[in-house]
């Protein structure tokens, strides 16, 4: 599993962002410990007021654990690994919460733990938390199987197209994939050998080079966004610095909106919002088939969860009036047969918690792969949803530069013709004698 802490405080935004079912097709609130509230904003209210009485301002410790994509972990493997990290860090017996998340076919879980030591009313130290996480993370890895990350193997095969949670948000406000902007990016870098090579390259792509607030580089696109050269190019900051220059000698972040605003006209503007458009739609179908399939799924799992409560209380009937009650219960204590009464009842208790959970896991496991199903659908009408965003980008710029709205239908022959091209080479490659 990949395990992603941090110290942190604002519970109540904690517990906010933890039970929003908005962003996660599936949201459980699976253990509650060592708090008096059984809900989570409760928990995280507790949690603040208690460290008021202590300096920490940062009370709590949040993680997530990640296992690989198309694996189907046990809920006693998540808790295992919990109760692994709990005692690498410090941290048993404290106060803790697990949430489960499934969103796209994916279950993961979150664990957050109150850091403050009841007892001395001071907040527990977790040095170098994050170099024994790595650790955990590497023997869960290979505890079950699981094929171990590049970047786990050695630190320099790390993805350098891997997005931050800033650009991931990005990604959501322009619908590009934020792997493919940096790709296109780093694509310009490498193959320009100056400043004039590199704006030009930008601009091919709908990019404008630009200098950022912390007079470092960035690029700014049609709609106004802002991408860090630093993080998006690959290079280090003097070699930006060598190839392009003094960032101060490039216009500001706000008068290259400017300028991109004056180049866009109303015409163009009203162009580019239809065919941005146009390119939304492409996975509306897709999209309506999840939300049906997760409301059906929700019905499944809250039928399946009032069913668990009924036969509960039914069998809790049954093991109380087995005990019996008033002299016959004083004379099963006198003899025994209480105690071995009640071992009956906690046997079967164990059973009944056993068989429960292995059903919630089998109603859980057959959802996820129904929704994986649905979701490699998806990933292809968002891909072309993706490549159509990108098309738009280089389209606004050569509409930019031109001042007119372009020839859509010239430029679709034109695309027609390379892609037949494309094939056309593909397939005589098939007959090249080896």
């Amino acid at each position: 599993m990949i395990l992603k802490g941090n110290i942190r405080g604002s519970g109540k935004e904690l517990a906010r962002h933890l039970m929003n079912v908005r962003d996660n097709e599936h949201v459980e609130l699976h253990d509650l410990r060592g708090f008096v509230s059984d809900d989570l904003h409760g928990a995280m209210q507790e949690g603040e007021a208690i460290a008021r009485g202590t300096r920490s301002t940062k009370p709590f410790f949040s993680l997530s654990l990640n296992p690989p994509e198309n694996e189907d972990v046990p809920i006693e493997a998540f808790e295992t690994a919990i109760g692994q990290i709990e005692f690498q860090l410090g941290l048993e017996n404290q106060p803790r919460a697990i949430v489960f998340h499934e969103k796209e076919g994916r279950r993961h879980a979150h664990c957050v733990w109150s850091r403050i030591d009841g007892n001395q009313m001071k907040a527990i130290d977790m040095p170098y938390y994050k170099n024994r996480l790595n650790d955990v993370s590497r023997e869960l890895y290979l505890e079950h199987g699981w094929r171990l990350p590049d970047g786990f193997r050695d630190k320099r095969n790390r993805d350098p197209l891997a997005f931050t949670l800033e650009e991931w948000q990005q990604a959501k406000r322009t619908g590009a994939n934020p792997k493919l902007t940096k790709s296109l990016i780093r694509e310009c870098w490498n193959g320009s050998d100056n400043a004039q090579a590199f704006e030009t390259a930008l601009q091919d792509k709908g990019l404008w080079l630009a200098r950022g607030d912390r007079a470092g580089f960035v690029a700014v696109d049609w709609r106004g966004e802002v991408y860090s050269l630093s993080r998006t190019s690959g290079a280090k900051a003097k070699d930006l610095k060598a190839r392009l220059g003094d960032p101060k000698e490039l216009l500001s972040t706000d008068e290259a909106k400017a300028k991109i605003g004056a180049l866009l006209t109303p015409k163009l503007k009203a162009w580019a919002k239809e065919e941005e458009q146009k390119a939304q739609k492409t996975n509306l179908a897709a999209e309506f088939q999840r939300e049906q399939m997760v409301q059906r799924h929700r019905k499944i799992r809250e039928d399946a969860k009032r069913q668990h409560e009924e036969r509960w209380l039914r069998e809790e009937k049954i093991r109380a009036d087995r005990t019996p009650k008033g002299f016959r219960g004083l004379w099963g204590w006198i003899t025994g047969k209480n105690r071995q009464i009640r071992q009956q009842n906690e046997a079967e208790i164990a059973r009944a918690q056993t068989r429960d959970r292995a059903e919630k896991h089998q109603i859980i496991q057959r959802q996820l792969e129904e929704r994986r199903n649905l979701q490699r659908q998806i990933k292809l009408a968002r891909e072309k949803q993706r490549q159509r965003l990108q098309e738009l980008n280089r389209d606004v710029a050569a509409a930019m530069k031109l001042g007119r709205v372009p020839d859509k239908e010239a430029q679709d022959r034109s695309r027609t013709k390379q892609r037949d091209r494309s094939q056309d080479r593909g397939r005589n490659d098939d007959f090249k004698p080896t």
